[in-house]
């Protein structure tokens, strides 16, 4: 109980809490116990098989787990036959691969034709300067839609986006969608001097586009260690966050407040305040004295923005993590398929909520995650020694919930109050 309250920085007594609540309901008893035993289990697995001691301190665990990235990341360049990222196809091969490997999803996105509307209504000049047209209507006659639309992440700004450009979504029907195959897209080589500043903040070339349907590629490359396994694994993860979200999106195009409620999905609003206790049954986050288990459901990695975000030390669950462990699931299946990687890529498959404290050189005790993307991040940011955490973190919340009420119930309960905010048990 001690080393979980630890590990996800809240306090013991609100899963104590927790833990009875959810024992009362499901039957189950000892489950956090139960965890704890799996996670030290997994973790001495994993270190045997990184030819580590169990007894190793912090960084040459983490040296291995980079190590294996890098090994991993290798047979994926060779697999690939050696792709140069800064080039458009190399970049579309990447992706196709990774559309391959997560399977072709299908969703409910916004009809073409309302999409180049919207460029008309509001013409993003900036991008128009870009190519080089006076009109929207000449862009349109001339340019890919969707690669016009990835353009406007990277050029035009959040103010021109979120000030006027999303505003028009507020008038979305659901006749203005249609059920169409998710697309992945390498960008042509021209949109890569605009897209430098954005690919430099971010630490990565990949981003996506839910309301359509796609996943782009930047063609760039960061010339950083685990570079081509980290676009695969993100490359999938949107892959599942997409049909995620136009699960949602389908589902409430049936309700009033269709549009008010979409636009809310892509901003990824999360509740902002502990639910009224009148409209509450527990009235609070699991304190004492609450009959009921109150879980939050947070669609974001709070801890980008706030570590400290009051948020992350309630009970939630997230679906971000879910769609990072079916991408993680994805590379182990891969991996076992390929003979090039004999089984190499099932080393990362279940570690998404596995990790613990172990002492650094000076004896201090640090939490080290063995997250694949965590680990992959704190590569990307390694001159810069910050440690990625957050992706175990919110896994080990989601595993939580699953051990009380099955493995497919995060990302159902996720799915059906995401907009609520959270959920009672």
């Amino acid at each position: 109980m001690e080393n979980i309250a630890k590990i996800l920085r809240t306090d013991k007594h609100r899963l104590i809490n927790v833990e009875k609540r959810m024992s009362e309901i499901t039957g189950k008893k000892n489950v956090l116990e139960k965890i704890e035993h799996e996670n030290q289990e997994i973790i001495s697995d994993r270190m045997q098989t990184l030819g580590v001691p169990r007894d190793a301190n912090a960084k040459e665990i983490y040296d291995a787990l980079i190590s294996k990235i890098d090994s991993d990341d290798h047979r994926f360049f060779e697999v690939l036959n050696k792709p140069n990222c800064r080039k458009q196809e190399d970049c579309q091969n990447i992706a196709e691969t990774a559309l391959k490997i997560a399977g072709g999803p299908k969703g409910f996105f916004i009809k073409l034709d309302k999409a180049k509307e919207f460029l008309i209504k509001e013409p993003p000049r900036e991008t128009m300067d870009f190519l080089g047209y006076d009109s929207a209507e000449k862009m349109l006659a001339t340019e890919d839609l969707f690669q016009v639309y990835s353009s406007l992440r990277f050029i035009e700004g959040n103010a021109w986006l979120n000030g006027y450009f999303f505003k028009q979504y507020k008038s979305l029907k659901p006749e203005d969608f249609e059920e169409r195959e998710v697309k992945v897209l390498a960008l042509d080589a021209k949109w890569g001097k605009a897209a430098e500043q954005f690919v430099v903040k971010k630490k990565h070339n990949i981003s996506h586009l839910k309301e359509l349907g796609v996943v782009f590629v930047i063609p760039a490359m960061l010339g950083i260690s685990g570079e081509i396994l980290r676009m695969v694994a993100m490359i999938m993860h949107y892959l599942h966050e997409i049909p995620f979200y136009s699960d949602i999106a389908r589902k409430i195009s049936k309700e009033e407040n269709f549009a008010a409620n979409y636009v809310s999905l892509l901003r990824g609003d999360v509740i902002e305040k502990v639910p009224d206790p009148e409209k509450s049954a527990s009235g609070r986050i699991n304190g004492a004295g609450s009959d009921k288990a109150l879980w939050l459901v947070i669609q974001r990695y709070l801890s980008k923005e706030d570590e400290n975000d009051w948020r992350l030390f309630a009970p939630h669950v997230n679906p971000e993590a879910i769609h990072w462990e079916k991408a993680e699931k994805n590379l182990s299946d891969f991996g076992e398929k390929d003979s090039a990687f004999s089984k190499e890529l099932s080393f990362w498959n279940g570690l998404n909520w596995v990790g613990d404290f172990f002492r650094d050189e000076t004896g201090v005790e640090v939490l080290a995650s063995f997250n694949l993307v965590d680990a992959v991040m704190s590569l990307v940011k390694e001159e810069e020694m910050v440690k990625y955490l957050y992706h175990h973190q919110e896994a080990l919340w989601n595993k939580i919930f699953s051990e009380y009420m099955g493995a497919a119930e995060p990302e159902k309960f996720s799915r059906d109050f995401l907009l609520k905010g959270y959920f009672e048990i």
